[in-house]
């Protein structure tokens, strides 16, 4: 028998044969045993021992048979969709959303849960968002937890997963200081222990769940833009041109200095791209300038009474009806955008760019050609001449496919084994118990 460091080496390939072959059926569709040793580069032998196990875990399934040139008919194989489960949230502008997916990433249940007063980020009331709508998604679709692999979640800001106690945010746009949003989530006992929360940037998720089933499938070099309220993108360098697991890179694109001594942006900075490109900003130098209802704010139909998105959709309606205001405010916007982008394409060289986010996708067929415009304008020739700027085609639930992409990417890199979350450190920086204390403490799609 061998053991040490010999058998943690069989049990790192066996591990990674596993991996080659679930993701291989995953990004691949069905397949049978024939092809996947060409596909997956395993030997015959190794491809039966691997299946056999997937098999025998209920992780694999049979999905028809195809006749073979001259041979016997050949099985086809596919990742059983109800093997597992996942959770995908989304802590956006106006709302959380929390959605429960199959393997197959087929929408099983969802809810939406809005932040008020609009645009509130107290972190008791989000953590207690988060908490409702896990126990809602289940509930609905009438699961437990024992094949859930775990909740992904996508938040603004930076995150240091790598922190003691678990991963910590720091969003300095929202008000958030190195909040432990883990440790606040895993407190609220919502999960059993053994079913870990990943927290990542939301344009990273967004930006993954692209790169896998969207409009980035076969790029190996791109950026993914998440617009809404402000602005963050997602860098994928080297990935995988078959939808395989892809690592992004959050940018804090937005906080790039556009102006000096410019508009004073959400997070206090001067000049900042977001305060000209995103919603929040423009929406404001709408205002600012009459647009809406021109110089009265207070009234019920004015952009400072409506949510974001019903205010961006009466900016569209009022360009569509040439108002000039409506129009010099979407051509600023439409540049300030190219310019950042103009930054991007020099630095990075992407082959592909994809724009989302609730208002880049309602913005996005006014304003797309003129942010193409622009963007070659201010770029250099050789990088603007490879590359092709276009919407995002996952629509507003991108983030939270996305996130569930997190527990699904653990889930291979495991093999498909679950494995428990490590014992993290207990200790909460002091005030925050308190603060959800006196708060009230945590309460009570099919894949494209």
């Amino acid at each position: 028998m061998t053991t040490g460091r010999g058998s943690r080496t069989v049990r790192d390939l066996r591990r990674g044969n596993r991996s080659a072959v679930l993701q291989r059926l995953y990004f691949g569709g069905p397949m049978s045993r024939q092809e996947l040793g060409p596909a997956t580069g395993l030997s015959s032998g190794s491809v039966s021992n691997v299946v056999g196990e997937l098999v025998a875990d209920g992780l694999l399934e049979e999905a028809g048979i195809v006749d073979s040139d001259g041979g016997r008919p050949r099985t086809l194989l596919r990742v059983a969709p109800g093997s597992a489960h996942m959770i995908g949230v989304d802590v956006g502008e106006t709302r959380v959303r929390v959605e429960l997916f199959d393997l197959a990433l087929t929408e099983l249940a969802r809810t939406e849960l809005p932040l008020l007063p609009r645009g509130c980020y107290d972190v008791g009331p989000i953590v207690d968002h988060v908490r409702t709508g896990i126990a809602a998604v289940l509930a609905e679709a009438g699961i437990g937890t024992e094949r859930l692999l775990g909740v992904g979640v996508g938040v603004p800001g930076i995150v240091d997963r790598e922190a003691p106690g678990g991963a910590v945010v720091h969003g300095q746009t929202i008000g958030w200081d190195a909040v432990p949003l883990e440790a606040l989530l895993r407190a609220t006992g919502a999960l059993p222990d053994e079913v870990p929360y990943i927290i990542d940037n939301g344009a990273r998720t967004l930006g993954q769940a692209e790169m896998w089933f969207g409009a980035g499938r076969g790029a190996r070099d791109a950026v993914v833009v998440l617009f809404g309220s402000g602005v963050g993108a997602s860098l994928i360098t080297d990935g995988s041109p078959d939808g395989g697991t892809t690592e992004g890179t959050p940018l804090e694109w937005g906080h790039l200095t556009v102006s000096v001594r410019g508009r004073r942006c959400r997070c206090g900075a001067l000049g900042c791209l977001e305060a000209y490109t995103g919603a929040e900003s423009l929406l404001a130098r709408w205002a600012e300038r009459g647009g809406g209802t021109g110089d009265a704010p207070d009234s019920p139909d004015s952009p400072d009474s409506l949510d974001e998105e019903e205010a961006l959709s009466a900016l569209l309606a009022a360009a569509v009806a040439a108002d000039p205001v409506a129009l010099e405010v979407l051509e600023e916007t439409a540049e300030y955008l190219g310019a950042g982008l103009s930054d991007v394409i020099n630095l990075f060289r992407p082959e592909r760019i994809l724009i989302g986010g609730w208002a880049g996708l309602l913005l996005g067929p006014h304003i797309l050609p003129a942010v193409r415009e622009h963007a070659a304008r201010y770029s250099l020739r050789h990088p603007a001449e490879r590359v092709t700027i276009d919407l995002g085609s996952l629509g507003p639930d991108a983030v939270t496919v996305g996130a569930a992409t997190l527990p699904l990417s653990a889930f291979f890199a495991t093999g498909g084994r679950r494995t428990p979350p490590q014992p993290q450190p207990q200790a909460e920086p002091p005030g925050w118990r308190t603060a959800l204390e006196v708060r009230g403490g945590p309460a009570g799609r099919t894949r494209p």
